[in-house]
């Protein structure tokens, strides 16, 4: 049985985790930190996927660690976030309880995801019965930003395979939606290698990563260079509003507002209707995708998956479109009654025919000309004769396009 060890929130140990893509500056800004913690002790981890750590050899290099008072621990060929979360939640678990040290800072993998990381500090894991939250507690994500390098990497439509940066052969995903996730879940954004770049581009960049994650703080640095109270002790992780603080999530939010004019061009609206997409067109216009489009999310109805919301996402060029559950108008009657008792704020947004099904997608840009997108989408729903016949017929060559296994499992849903 694992002993008890409560301890009071005021003296939990704080943790500030580092992620950014490979090349960011992690390295360079946990060094500098290091060097000028003044006098906290720290507990540093280093999270590498090659066998040999060499973020770890670069701190022991940088000279920012003390022998006898800090502690440097190195995990190597795996991801903190998946293959090595175990041994982070012992590791962190066995530093804690150490006693000795002030702080711990970890330094992700350039390929992690933040939210697995969170997690890791703000649930109980059952199956090895550790709960690092009665002993730490996370105080800050950071997510550094190559400034001179960001929209090389956005638009580069390559994925982790293609770079030889997979986690493994299975690991699809593209760079762009890495980039994405770890900008979109952070307290503070860090905006590093700007003495690299002209201070109008500079500019535009810092109005996009606002635009894309409203809530964090974003701190322009150089070579590293941090203030250390900025990532330290700030007291800013909350995961619940970490959760929920992209940009798009709060465009959702205030579906209704006027957009203001922004600066460098950049803007947002929501693009909401409760008419179906013709499927067919809706593909041909999502293969010439509008370039000052930088960013979109959110649910679509689609006509040839009438049963099933489906959810888009898309970032710079990559575009992803699968199943996000079914319509509550496609359950069956008693379920769907249920449904409606339980969540009766449903009914005050229901149509009498279509039930909950809409479209409601975030748009994100850079000179964006909304009548213009609006009205190509507009183009892209059925027309009021098309309303009126069968859907089935349509053609439908989305990929994933196998909703007929979720429609199987319903009695009778009708259009």
């Amino acid at each position: 049985m694992q002993e008890a060890h409560i301890v009071s929130k005021e003296k939990l140990l704080p943790v500030t985790v580092l992620s950014g893509y490979l090349g960011a500056g992690k390295t360079t800004v946990l060094n500098h930190v290091l060097n000028n913690r003044q006098g906290l002790k720290v507990a540093v981890i280093v999270n590498d996927l090659s066998e040999v750590n060499i973020d770890a050899e670069l701190i022991k290099e940088g000279g920012g660690l003390s022998r006898t008072e800090e502690k440097l621990v190195e995990m190597s060929n795996g991801c903190i976030c998946c293959t090595l979360r175990e041994d982070l939640l012992r590791e962190v678990e066995r530093l804690a309880k150490d006693g000795r040290f002030d702080y711990i800072l970890i330094e992700s993998t350039g390929v992690g995801e933040p939210v697995p990381v969170a997690q890791t500090f703000t649930y109980i894991d059952e199956e090895h019965g550790i709960d690092l939250s009665t002993y730490c507690r996370l105080d800050t994500m950071v997510t550094v930003v190559d400034a001179y390098r960001f929209w090389h990497d956005f638009s580069s439509g390559e994925t982790l395979l293609e770079r030889q940066q997979a986690v493994g052969e299975d690991d699809t995903r593209d760079v762009v939606d890495l980039l994405i996730s770890q900008i979109e879940f952070c307290d503070v954004l860090l905006l590093n290698k700007c003495d690299l770049v002209q201070e109008d581009e500079l500019n535009e960049l810092e109005q996009v990563l606002r635009k894309l994650q409203p809530r964090a703080s974003i701190v322009r640095t150089s070579h590293g260079k941090v203030e250390p109270k900025e990532i330290l002790n700030t007291g800013r992780f909350n995961f619940e509003k970490a959760s929920t603080s992209a940009g798009w999530m709060q465009e959702l939010q205030n579906a209704h507002h006027t957009p203001e004019t922004e600066e460098y061009g950049i803007s947002s609206f929501v693009y909401e209707r409760r008419r179906p997409f013709h499927t067919e067109r809706l593909t041909a216009w999502m293969a010439d995708w509008p370039e000052e489009v930088v960013r979109a999310k959110g649910i679509l109805w689609l006509t040839t998956r009438n049963a099933v919301a489906q959810n888009l996402s898309q970032a710079g060029p990559s575009i992803q479109i699968g199943p996000a559950g079914l319509w509550v108008a496609a359950l069956p009657a008693a379920e769907r009654e249920a449904t409606l008792a339980e969540e009766p704020e449903l009914k005050l947004d229901w149509d009498p025919v279509y039930g909950d099904r809409i479209t409601k997608l975030v748009l994100i840009g850079i000179n964006m000309d909304k009548a213009v997108l609006t009205e190509g989408l507009d183009r892209c729903l059925l027309t009021d004769a098309e309303m009126q016949s069968n859907w089935s017929k349509l053609k439908d060559e989305l990929p994933n396009a196998s909703s007929e296994q979720l429609e199987m499992i319903l009695s009778g849903s009708e259009k």
